[in-house]
């Protein structure tokens, strides 16, 4: 699949690590470090533009690495760029650690993943179909 970008960043774009990686990392495009502060969230540019296109989906992920040696995360995970927007790819990122920690230009700050999706449409019932877990929801196996 063939996606359109603009680089507008002075890095180079997105590429997977290896032949079966399913993310691409994002890279921090700033003129100046961020001091993300603990708790403390920001929206880090990337410089990218795309046209996703109809069907699909970029999804904005957190690097594992970042989140388990730092805290750092991506805060509207996943965070879904549509085939419709052309604005800047942006990233959400939270720091949950109790030390700052510094987002420095080029850094490699979060993944994109292309993924395919479907428009559902309503179809308005009286009554759902009876499943064995029925209304169980979060813990109702009674398993950790």
């Amino acid at each position: 699949m063939k996606i359109q970008i603009i680089n507008k960043s002075k890095h180079p774009l997105p590429q997977y690590a290896t032949s079966l990686s399913a993310g691409m990392d994002l890279r921090a495009n700033i003129d100046a470090p961020i001091v993300l502060k603990p708790l403390e969230r920001c929206l880090v540019p990337t410089g990218l533009y795309a046209a996703i296109p109809a069907g699909y989906e970029a999804q904005v992920r957190p690097r594992s690495g970042l989140a388990v040696k730092k805290g750092v995360t991506v805060l509207n995970s996943p965070g879904t760029v549509d085939a419709d927007y052309r604005g800047e790819i942006c990233v959400v990122l939270v720091n949950l650690s109790a030390e700052d920690f510094v987002v420095e230009d080029g850094e490699r700050i979060a993944q994109m993943v292309i993924a395919r999706h479907e428009q559902a449409e309503w179809q308005e019932v009286e009554a759902l179909d009876d499943t064995e877990r029925g209304a169980g929801g979060f813990g109702h196996t009674g398993t950790v």
